[in-house]
């Protein structure tokens, strides 16, 4: 979920309350993590057995991708790193697939591309939002978890011809509008570079520079839309 050092990540675990702080999780073949601390909110920090790329390959040969609750695993087998994951996905750091791209096909793309539609790429890492309910009925005691973004300086410059003349800027999926909303400088332009969003968006907020949002299935008060 976060890394904190080599080997040392802060992972949702459920249910935590089964795990003590010492406790060793084994996963086969001598791949093990130590749990360092535990928090309420059902987060574990865990010390990997090993770290670097030994670490993305265990958990890639371990662990399957985090679904949705609304979709079930049959029992056919499916390769869920490809089946549940957008065509145009670079950089590994997602807790998720942004659900909002996983209908676009490389055919889809060039049609909207033909008909003059300017499609921007930004690298965004979903985070544990995407399954996190809303806990709260008053919409203003929720939080929300942050979210890492990167926007290049040809795709800020991009949305920002697009905004100066008065063109529609669509974002896929809401973490995409997280975003853009949050990569503003002091002129309402938007700014290449990294950053880290944690906006809430709820009425009566006003859209800097999202005119409209393209998205996909969300369960109903889930933190994603509201």
């Amino acid at each position: 979920f976060k890394s904190i050092s080599d080997k040392k990540w802060r992972v949702l675990a459920k249910p935590a309350k089964r795990l003590h702080i010492g406790d060793i999780i084994r996963f086969g073949g001598g791949f093990t993590a130590l749990v360092k601390d535990k928090d309420a909110d059902g987060f574990v920090t865990v010390e990997f057995s090993v770290g670097g790329v030994n670490l993305l390959k265990a958990l890639q040969h371990f662990g399957l991708p985090p679904l949705p609750p609304y979709i079930k695993r049959g029992v056919e087998y499916y390769d869920d790193t490809k089946t549940y994951q957008t065509i145009y996905a670079k950089t590994d750091g997602s807790v998720a697939a942004p659900t909002a791209g996983l209908h676009f096909d490389r055919e889809m793309i060039k049609r909207l591309e033909q008909k003059g539609i300017k499609i921007v790429y930004v690298t965004l890492h979903t985070g544990y939002g995407t399954f996190q309910p809303l806990d709260h009925d008053e919409v203003e005691k929720n939080k929300l978890f942050s979210e890492d973004y990167e926007i290049s300086e040809e795709a800020a410059k991009t949305v920002n011809i697009a905004k100066k003349e008065n063109r529609r800027i669509i974002a896929c999926g809401t973490t995409s509008v997280r975003t853009l909303e949050s990569a503003l400088d002091s002129n309402g332009e938007l700014k290449p570079g990294r950053g880290e969003t944690n906006i809430f968006i709820y009425p009566p907020y006003t859209f800097k520079i999202v005119s409209g949002l393209i998205t996909n299935f969300h369960l109903p008060k889930s933190t994603l839309i509201r």
